[in-house]
């Protein structure tokens, strides 16, 4: 999700998305390492907060590009409308977690709630939504294209907005 992570040109949609879940999935981990190796507020802070802007980015990406795309070309509304609804509650975790101080004992368990959330979202987008986008005839190297352009201007947009 941001261009550290990702070395390798990626061709499709699909393939970008799934880089980015599994990114999330990895700094997720980290984050309950961190946890339970007892690290210091700073640490799980940066990283908690690493992770909001990933979802950040990736959420407006999909809510810009991916998900019409998928409603054109799989006609599917109760599915992107189940996911759009699971965003919504992704960024009203985000938005606790980034007014939380690191100290207080909701934050580490709000993480936990977010990546349960997006854990589950992650498994139904690769087990349901890809696979049938994977066989339409959306212009899967075109959506990724767009989707990049996206998240990285969500992710500019961000660094900008954390600037003293």
């Amino acid at each position: 999700m941001t261009p550290d992570t990702q070395t390798d040109p990626v061709d499709n949609a699909i393939d970008l998305l799934t880089l980015d879940h599994d990114d999330v999935r990895e700094w997720f981990d980290e984050f309950e390492d961190l946890v339970d190796e007892g690290a210091d507020d700073a640490q799980r802070q940066t990283l908690a907060l690493r992770i909001c802007n990933a979802l950040t980015a990736h959420a407006a990406a999909e809510e810009e590009v991916f998900y019409p795309a998928v409603r054109a070309a799989l006609g599917d509304e109760e599915e992107v409308d189940e996911a759009e609804s699971e965003h919504a509650s992704m960024r009203e975790l985000i938005g606790q977690i980034q007014s939380l101080d690191p100290s207080d004992d909701r934050f580490d368990s709000t993480v936990a709630v977010l990546s349960e959330l997006v854990r589950r979202h992650v498994q139904e987008e690769e087990g349901e939504i890809f696979p049938r986008m994977r066989e339409s005839q959306a212009d899967l190297q075109s959506l990724a294209e767009q989707i990049a352009a996206v998240r990285e201007d969500v992710l500019a947009s961000l660094a900008e907005s954390s600037q003293p």
